[in-house]
């Protein structure tokens, strides 16, 4: 086990999805929203989303030449409070074992989905009881995967969004301050959010100034 999984706090931790972290990582407004909330929006590209993942999401034990795979598998990680289901698992002869996060739209380096198939590797370290140095991403778009190595760096990354999220929880109905940057133009979940109107961006300000404006003719008038 590495020293940034030292930083758990046992098996009485809040159960975080993994999912979630993923969430909290891209936004976590959109985070709280989904977790305190129970809402959530579908558009085109959710929508592709889940049809892309209907041919991963069934648990499935399949095998291929030297590779045994796994679709739909359950993880968890009781000592890190982290809990969800792998799309897909690859157990190769050689003993190693790798997550495949599956996604439809585009891959970013270093963005919310690698800290979600790291977390996924960290579960499965747990649970073989053996080291899962290497996860990877799929992407619908790019027809390619991605691979992430699971090193300290990420490792940290998936504990800090982890207690994140759960601290968030704690709170059981304040909601993180909206972005309101570039983010919102693909979130599905934009016209439940506000981001703009709750942000106080210089739009809004003008136009609330505007509105409670005294003219200062109509103020001499009187």
């Amino acid at each position: 086990m590495t020293s940034a999984l030292s930083r758990g706090g046992g098996a009485d931790l809040a159960q975080v999805p993994l999912s979630a972290l993923e969430h909290y990582t891209y936004c976590p407004r959109q985070c709280g929203l989904i977790l305190l909330e129970d809402t959530f929006t579908d558009d085109a590209a959710t929508t592709r989303g889940t049809l892309f993942h209907q041919r991963v999401d069934s648990p499935g034990n399949r095998g291929r030449g030297t590779v045994r795979t796994l679709h739909a598998l359950p993880v968890w990680h009781d000592d890190l409070g982290l809990t969800g289901i792998c799309d897909t698992v690859e157990l190769h002869a050689d003993g190693s074992i790798l997550p495949v996060e599956h996604k439809s739209g585009r891959y970013h380096p270093g963005g919310p989905a690698d800290i979600q198939a790291a977390a996924q590797a960290i579960c499965l370290e747990y649970m073989f009881k053996k080291p899962v140095t290497t996860a990877a991403v799929y992407s619908g778009i790019d027809r390619r995967r991605h691979t992430i190595t699971v090193d300290e760096t990420v490792r940290a990354r998936v504990l800090d969004a982890a207690n994140a999220v759960r601290d968030l929880l704690s709170r059981t109905h304040t909601l993180p301050a909206p972005r309101a940057d570039s983010r919102c133009r693909r979130c599905s979940m934009a016209s439940d959010c506000m981001p703009k109107l709750l942000a106080g961006t210089s739009r809004y300000q003008q136009a609330l100034h505007d509105l409670y404006r005294i003219d200062d003719a109509q103020d001499h008038s009187t």
